[in-house]
């Protein structure tokens, strides 16, 4: 069924002018930061905060710290069944592109895909499926295939020509630990990256990234107050360039402390043995408007379109596929 998949890809600069269309997820943290009457001064500042972070990591030959710039562009992808049903295109996946500009010797360098993630079928998974499979049991659990179908097609996507076309390297997304796991300090340490964090137990979310064929480390850069999960494909640490990884980390540790500041923002760092929290209370607000609560609610709100636009209508087909293309 992968050849039945057509996928096209749209972009958009994110930067103090950004927009959301009308098509554009409005649950993506770019979206809820570009509404309400500080629409401008809230993309200004996240901007700033991102350059400031990047030109503190890369540091060498940088001595007045305003060398880099980066640069997003909001990567949305749309999914057709079939080549011939175009038209009929449905929502299937946002990401960021970094970009850097080196202002020393005035260069534009590519940086990483992914960074920020957001799926429509996620949203069916967690907000929707998620909850009516728990909604009258006693105690927690997963569905049969959690995430199989979100995980196949992600993969399709990557290995797409629309992808490979587009883009040089694999993706790495970027996202807050769990918490509901203890993240346990270890002696490993990178010059970008940072001190290295690892765990006993996977959470749902790795294991939902698992079957999209990632794998996760974690790691608290420098300056950070907390660890990052990097889920990814192939080797994290040589496949990239430092530069590229501090693009991701300076646009992701940015957007998490805005989003989660409780454990991002938070007035102390992560200790050897660390449990994440939101229920944290000493930390700090950035000046970023930030809604959670309608974050929550649209994720309810889009999962229940794609499960209308696309998991009932395609049921036997997504069904017929999962037979005979078994993992």
């Amino acid at each position: 069924m992968n050849e039945k998949f057509a996928f096209n890809i749209k972009s958009i600069g994110f930067d103090e002018h950004y927009r959301p269309s009308d098509s554009t997820r409005t649950t993506t943290n770019f979206a809820n930061l570009a509404r309400g009457e500080k629409r401008q001064e809230n993309l200004r500042n996240t901007l700033k905060m991102i350059n400031n972070r990047f030109n503190a990591l890369a540091h060498w030959d940088n001595s007045e710290g305003d060398r880099y710039t980066v640069e997003l562009d909001i990567i949305s992808v749309e999914m057709a069944v079939c080549s011939a049903c175009a038209s009929d295109a449905l929502p299937l996946i946002e990401i960021l592109k970094t970009s850097i500009v080196d202002g020393k010797f005035n260069k534009r360098m590519e940086g990483i895909a992914g960074n920020n993630f957001s799926s429509y079928v996620r949203d069916y998974d967690f907000s929707i499926r998620l909850l009516e499979h728990n909604k009258d049991r006693p105690t927690f659990s997963v569905p049969d295939n959690f995430g199989a179908l979100h995980g196949k097609l992600f993969e399709c996507f990557v290995n797409s020509s629309a992808y490979q076309e587009r883009f040089n390297k694999p993706p790495v997304i970027c996202i807050s630990v769990s918490g509901s796991k203890t993240y346990h300090r270890t002696e490993n340490y990178h010059p970008v990256l940072g001190v290295e964090y690892r765990q006993d137990e996977s959470s749902l979310t790795d294991e939902y990234f698992k079957k999209m064929g990632l794998k996760v480390r974690y790691f608290m850069p420098k300056g950070s107050v907390a660890p990052l999960a990097f889920y990814f494909f192939g080797d994290l640490l040589n496949d990239y360039t430092n530069l590229e990884l501090i693009g991701t980390i300076s646009t992701m540790d940015t957007f998490q402390k805005i989003y989660r500041p409780e454990i991002y923002n938070a007035n102390s760092a992560a200790e050897k043995s660390y449990q994440p929290s939101l229920a944290h209370q000493d930390y700090s607000l950035t000046r970023i408007v930030y809604d959670r609560e309608e974050r929550s609610r649209l994720g309810i709100e889009q999962g229940r379109f794609v499960e209308e636009h696309f998991i009932k209508p395609y049921q036997a087909l997504l069904e017929q596929w999962f037979a005979t293309d078994a993992r």
